[in-house]
């Protein structure tokens, strides 16, 4: 009987101390992420964007035109071109739209895509409590205004949030980087 207790004890404490471990992240790390983030030379490329799961997107899953282990909530992103860059006070971009519009598309649909090329508005960063940084500003494309929220954390994973005056809000996540040679324009 006392050692069934132990037994179960011993399997509590071991449940416990594997769930309370965290990985802080290193001081190297927190140093790259802020020189990162004052620098304002970022490239951030997404491997799934999460389109609001709306009536019209479960149809569209549902209708089998979406590869396969993507649905109406999560589309993966591998493979495909996208990114939003930011250099100084402007905004370069090129991020994969998947929900519903609000509005006409242009005639052609060439805007499909969230394309931003210009002057970022409002631009805001802050500390969060997880040792990262949320990045706030205001961005424009052909024909629409976007606030974009971003948070980058000390590995640098990326979580951007955009809503769009002509559409339904989009969240990506993928990860963030320093811009070099081979990005720039």
């Amino acid at each position: 009987m006392k050692s069934k207790f132990i037994i179960v004890g011993s399997l509590i404490l071991l449940l416990i101390s594997c769930g309370s471990s965290k990985n802080a992240p290193t001081e190297a790390e927190l140093a790259k992420l802020e020189q990162l983030i004052n620098s304002k030379q970022i490239i951030i490329e997404s491997d799934w964007a999460y389109p609001q799961a709306t009536m019209a997107m479960q149809q569209v899953a549902n209708s089998g035109l979406l590869l396969p282990g993507n649905n109406a909530a999560n589309i993966s992103l591998v493979g495909n071109y996208n990114f939003l860059k930011i250099k100084g006070d402007s905004i370069t971009s090129y991020l994969p739209y998947y929900g519903e519009r609000q509005m006409q598309v242009n005639y052609g649909g060439t805007d499909s895509a969230i394309e931003f090329k210009g002057l970022m508005e409002g631009y805001k960063v802050e500390k969060n409590k997880k040792q990262g940084y949320n990045i706030s500003f205001n961005a424009k494309s052909n024909s629409e205004n976007f606030q974009v929220f971003i948070t980058v954390s000390p590995n640098l994973k990326s979580n951007m949030a955009l809503n769009g005056t002509g559409r339904f809000p989009i969240r990506y996540t993928g990860n963030a980087k320093a811009i070099t040679e081979s990005d720039k324009d």
